[in-house]
């Protein structure tokens, strides 16, 4: 999959994930290989992003994600706060959500 990939994106290989960039775009991707992240694949749905047709996951799944990486204290403490601001933004716009969240983070709302 990456070989095919290679001919468009530069790829930056890490320990959890692959990123993707193009300089013929503004488009970021990011592909997590934590095996956690198997189970969002099927609630995953096609959307257009910036030109290009691809799965996206659910915003349930991405709060999963972003509660994950902040809750792992071998994260740096700037990226964890970056995790917690964009839980705060998905709790913002879908309220309905909170109720996923460790009893931890809850009582920051």
């Amino acid at each position: 999959m990456l070989k095919a990939a290679e001919k468009i994106f530069n790829i930056v290989k890490l320990p959890h994930s692959v990123n993707l960039s193009s300089t013929k775009s503004d488009l970021r991707i990011q592909l997590q290989t934590d095996p956690r992240y198997q189970t969002f694949i099927v609630r995953s749905s096609i959307k257009e992003v910036m030109g290009y047709e691809m799965k996206v996951a659910a915003v349930e799944d991405v709060l999963q994600g972003k509660t994950w990486a902040y809750c792992d204290e071998q994260r740096r403490k700037s990226k964890r706060q970056k995790d917690l601001a964009d839980i705060f933004r998905i709790i913002e716009e879908y309220p309905h959500l909170k109720d996923l969240l460790p009893e931890s983070l809850k009582a920051e709302f």
